[in-house]
């Protein structure tokens, strides 16, 4: 039942006959839905002229007490100002897919002898990009087959301009070597353009211009080169001929599946260039919910106004007009031939392995859930814990970690690293209260989120402070110390818990401890790699620092010359010795105090 008082027999008269957006807002001004529309006057009259809504619609409705319209000079124009909206405001009843800019792509840069890369991010001018690829071992089998086909270099810009004998992979046939000569500007253009034909599928002009290079070298009777070419194609032809996926034809489309089971959606993306089935990705709504057509056609607006369309987009939805206006300028639609209704029928058949997988993990997580409230004697089930841990070196470069778990899987996006200073080095118990002090503080004061459950990975000592300062900072949440135990074995490990002399030990075959140990050996590997990165920057600065002869002047020139001190570690004496000030004996020097 609507129970809001928005009169829209008396709006709707108002609203334009026009291309634009509309907004609904409820009775606090907050933001519920964005929409587009060809023609707002219509597509906003259709929600209350609808006998049957679904139920997330119903839900919106009721709480709608005002609409907001803006006219655009077009649809297109409608559909990137509603895209803006809903990335900015990200509003409750829209459906929303997290930001996928994290697709990884390779990039080319654009110097005389362009070096490939792996790059994730948001694309621009001052390279080459080739993607997006659905997975990181897609890309990474392509840069690899690039490396043993074509030899481009992968080194960073810092190392290329500072060698002066070639590295390990020319000698093993994976780079040219054009940072000491070894191939002209020329050439390695060849290559290159032979590279960037194959990233973008065209695989049969690849193959035949590097046949005609091999018989050009074998008239020439340069039967070692010609070789090396056949090694080339052979390697080139390997790769296409294991793809399943069997294409006569150097064609570029997306497969994009929506489906729906038992009231979750999943939108299954895969990718073919040049013909090659690179593999898929599944994606799930952020929030919001609606059935298969609808979540696919809010995927095809949020996805394709990110990333530059193939030729062709293949659904498995039929969807309006409208909804394809994103994918206006390729063909798109549902499958022709039977070729693309096998390929959409895989990636609805991935769909709904993603679907199951995600309800199993789901199933395991509340049985994991259920289990430490009961093992634990907790009033609420857990749904957002926090782990504790300290890394250090004989109390070097101290650094704490606390990762997040919350409705049954890590946050990453919420895990916390903390610099542990002003304490004696070494000392655990002061290090936890001073992270323990930082993380919650914000919380007492309101700020923060309330966990239901804190870890803190060790034992009595460490719990007991964590006791205290919760009760310093008037704060009641459940507290566990997760000790290693005697033995030192995983699955022995003792639950300790305030006010409890002995500790609790469930056993490895414990769905509670499996879970306590997921979420301590991930708040374990954060702080560990924290502390040696500190480790390192300060050891290596140190070290520098600490030479005989490298003051702060030569210090500098040192780090400009070689674009960071990774740099300076990987120059040999003679890259060194081309420095101001810097003599034979003490470039050996700095050589053996780097590494």
């Amino acid at each position: 039942m609507n129970t809001s008082t928005f009169d829209a027999r008396a709006y709707l008269p108002t609203v334009p006959d026009q291309p634009g957006v509309y907004r609904m807002l409820g009775a606090a001004d907050e933001l519920l839905y964005v929409g587009k529309a060809k023609n707002l006057r219509r597509r906003v009259s259709s929600y209350f002229q609808r006998t049957q809504n679904s139920p997330r619609i119903t839900l919106m409705l009721a709480q709608v007490e005002r609409i907001e319209t803006t006219v655009t000079r077009s649809e297109s124009e409608a559909l990137i100002l509603e895209n803006n909206l809903i990335k900015e405001f990200r509003p409750r009843y829209n459906i929303l897919f997290r930001d996928d800019k994290s697709y990884p792509y390779i990039r080319i840069s654009k110097h005389e002898f362009p070096r490939i890369g792996a790059y994730r991010g948001a694309v621009g001018r001052d390279a080459r990009y080739f993607g997006p690829f659905p997975n990181v071992w897609a890309m990474r089998e392509a840069i690899q087959l690039i490396q043993k086909v074509f030899l481009l270099r992968t080194c960073e810009d810092t190392v290329f301009a500072n060698r002066s004998r070639p590295c390990l992979l020319h000698e093993v046939r994976r780079c040219s070597g054009p940072c000491v000569g070894l191939i002209d500007a020329g050439a390695y253009a060849e290559d290159l353009r032979l590279a960037t034909l194959f990233l973008s599928g065209k695989h049969g002009e690849v193959v035949d211009r590097l046949s005609e290079q091999m018989q050009q070298a074998a008239d020439h009777l340069a039967f070692e080169r010609a070789a090396q070419i056949r090694d080339q194609i052979r390697a080139l032809q390997k790769v296409l001929h294991k793809q399943f996926a069997d294409s006569a034809r150097d064609e570029d489309l997306d497969l994009v599946a929506a489906v729906e089971k038992q009231g979750v959606v999943c939108v299954n993306l895969a990718m073919v260039r040049g013909g090659r089935h690179l593999g898929d990705r599944a994606h799930f709504p952020a929030a919001g919910g609606g059935d298969a057509q609808e979540t696919l056609a809010a995927y095809i607006t949020q996805h394709y106004l990110e990333h530059t369309p193939p030729a062709r987009v293949v659904l498995n939805q039929e969807l309006t007009d409208e909804d394809l206006l994103p994918l206006q300028s390729v063909a798109s639609g549902q499958a022709r031939n039977e070729r693309e209704r096998i390929w959409i029928a895989l990636a609805e058949k991935n769909a709904e392995i993603a679907l199951d997988a995600r309800a199993g993990s789901a199933q395991r997580g509340s049985a994991r859930q259920e289990a430490l409230k009961s093992a634990l004697a907790l009033e609420e089930v857990p749904r957002r814990m926090e782990c504790f841990d300290l890394s250090h070196t004989m109390g070097e470069a101290t650094v704490a970690s606390c990762v997040v778990w919350e409705n049954g899987a890590m946050k990453k996006s919420e895990y916390r690293r903390f610099n542990v200073t002003g304490i004696e080095p070494g000392d655990d118990y002061a290090g936890m209260r001073q992270v323990l002090q930082r993380r919650y503080e914000k919380v007492a004061a309101g700020e923060g989120v309330r966990p239901d459950l804190v870890l803190i990975d060790g034992g009595k000592g460490q719990l007991g402070v964590a006791v205290e300062v919760m009760g310093e900072l008037g704060l009641d949440i459940p507290l566990v110390g997760v000790a290693k135990g005697e033995e030192r074995i995983p699955g022995k490990e003792e639950l300790i818990l305030p006010g409890r002399d002995a500790a609790l030990v469930l056993g490895g075959a414990s769905p509670a401890l499996q879970l306590i140990q997921e979420i301590r050996d991930e708040a374990h590997r954060f702080a560990i790699a924290g502390h040696r990165a500190k480790r390192a920057k300060t050891r290596v600065a140190s070290a520098l620092e600490d030479i005989p002869g490298i003051g702060p002047v030569r210090r500098r020139k040192l780090l400009s010359h070689f674009g960071g001190i990774q740099g300076v570690r990987a120059a040999t004496t003679e890259d060194l010795c081309r420095v101001g000030g810097i003599s034979q004996k003490l470039a050996e020097q700095i050589r053996r105090q780097l590494n």
